[in-house]
């Protein structure tokens, strides 16, 4: 990539205003689109989000703001896409120009529901982009924390080392440090599957579990992704290494994270669609649930994943978290 290489963030959550605030720390330009033209405008006028991370203050002459999303994809050579998974899809739907020689990034924690695909896959099947021309963030990494400019630690995956440390480049700072992976699919369904553990333990929370068995939850979470990725891509991999474990403790244990929050909300009583409706994010676990459990199904021998099953009976079947968690606790070591 050159020096004159144009970057935009799709998106305008918590994980997509720190993504543009990382950016602007060694861009003169950086596209945005958002669907709101409140936003936009509020952003124009008051230099910082209305609805997340409000503390960040931006440098408006750094920022080419648009609610037309052909227009911010037609303008980039770098397009990473920050949308939430239930969303991406109809969003992408209003795509109208060719996108196929541009380098995608996906910052999005989840499957798209509609296809049952990660986002690189759908970008590779519906919008012929090669895989050596996709990449995936991962963490460990808050946006609060970001926003605090606290020490965070970012991945970033793809086939091609040079283009992933070029994005790594461009997001890193004094208080953000970056490596580089070549295991696209694997990091990916990780930092898919961390969210559906950070509900776990917040469900756990919720139900009065103390942290003698958060530990023990998380560390045959760690087992379970491990067996999980392994099944529907084997390669050489660590799953020790931040984007893997790291990524799922602090995802797991944060009072940031808003998976755990959600969980926490269900151990406690609320029902899905009231925790839902209470919550103003996303919590991307709760879709990432039901396709990970079609995932499986899929397998002809299917992978061991207490964990995944218990949340997806009590988010999906309506199970009591309670009954759950008592038959749970018999299954992990």
């Amino acid at each position: 990539m050159s020096d004159n290489t144009k970057y935009a963030v799709f998106g305008a959550g918590s994980w997509a205003t720190a993504i543009v605030k990382m950016l602007c720390e060694n861009l003169d330009e950086v596209g945005w689109y958002m669907r709101s033209a409140y936003t936009k405008e509020h952003i124009l006028k008051e230099q910082h989000n209305p609805s997340y991370l409000s503390s960040v203050e931006f440098h408006t002459n750094q920022l080419k703001l648009s609610n037309d999303i052909n227009e911010i994809a037609t303008w980039a050579d770098v397009l990473i896409f920050v949308i939430p998974s239930a969303f991406i899809y109809g969003e992408l739907e209003k795509l109208n120009v060719d996108i196929s020689q541009k380098t995608i990034v996906s910052a999005v924690k989840g499957i798209l529901p509609e296809t049952g695909k990660l986002v690189g896959e759908h970008f590779n099947d519906d919008y012929k982009i090669p895989f050596e021309n996709i990449a995936v963030i991962a963490g460990p990494c808050h946006a609060e924390e970001v926003a605090l400019e606290r020490l965070s630690y970012l991945t970033i995956s793809c086939a091609d080392a040079e283009k992933a440390q070029a994005i790594a480049d461009k997001l890193s700072s004094d208080y953000i440090k970056t490596k580089i992976s070549d295991d696209i699919i694997g990091v990916e369904y990780a930092v898919m599957l961390k969210n559906i553990y950070a509900i776990a333990a917040g469900i756990a929370h919720g139900l009065g579990y103390g942290d003698n068995f958060q530990s023990v939850l998380m560390s045959n979470a760690i087992r379970e992704m491990k067996r999980f990725i392994k099944k529907r891509h084997k390669m050489k991999r660590n799953i020790n290494n931040s984007a893997y474990l790291g990524d799922l403790l602090v995802t797991g244990y944060s009072v940031f994270s808003r998976n755990r929050m959600f969980g926490n909300m269900i151990g406690k009583g609320y029902t899905v669609k009231s925790a839902q409706m209470e919550m103003n994010m996303v919590a991307e676990g709760y879709y990432a649930t039901k396709s990970a459990h079609l995932l499986n199904l899929e397998n002809k021998k299917k992978t061991q994943m207490p964990i995944i099953n218990a949340v997806y009976s009590i988010l999906y079947d309506g199970k009591n978290p309670k009954k759950v968690f008592r038959k749970l606790t018999e299954r992990l070591d």
